[in-house]
């Protein structure tokens, strides 16, 4: 089992950036790939960014690509999610969740999820 809570998130304007944290807890988080994803009001869950358990690949979506960076710390047991040149597109409530597997885009396949932090971002 791995709890995870994101924080980091808040208001900023276009053109800011924010860095999103994933603190977990439990069982071998670093044995876990993670991903990011978003929720804008009234829109499904997409996908935002993944990384392997070791942090030696990372896969974005195609818009954010050369905007965020993810990243994560095993010995601290904590992921990151640098977001720069936001644009007020990006506004969404961001999870970032884990599994046991190797990384997807898919959320379905991911076993592990944070509650979820907000960011906005204002034009």
């Amino acid at each position: 089992q791995v709890q995870l809570v994101e924080s980091g998130g808040g208001l900023v304007q276009a053109g800011g950036s924010l860095r999103l944290s994933c603190a977990a807890s439990g069982r071998a988080f670093s044995t876990y790939a993670m991903g990011w994803f978003r929720q804008a009001p009234g829109k499904e869950r997409e996908f935002v960014a993944a990384i392997t358990w070791n942090g030696g690949n990372t896969l974005y979506a195609e818009s954010v690509k050369a905007r965020f960076t993810i990243s994560r710390d095993n010995a601290e047991n904590t992921g990151f999610l640098q977001m720069n040149s936001l644009e007020p597109e990006d506004t969404a409530v961001y999870y970032c969740a884990a599994r046991t597997a190797t990384y997807s885009v898919d959320a379905s396949q991911y076993n592990y999820w944070g509650p979820g932090t907000q960011v906005t971002v204002s034009s």
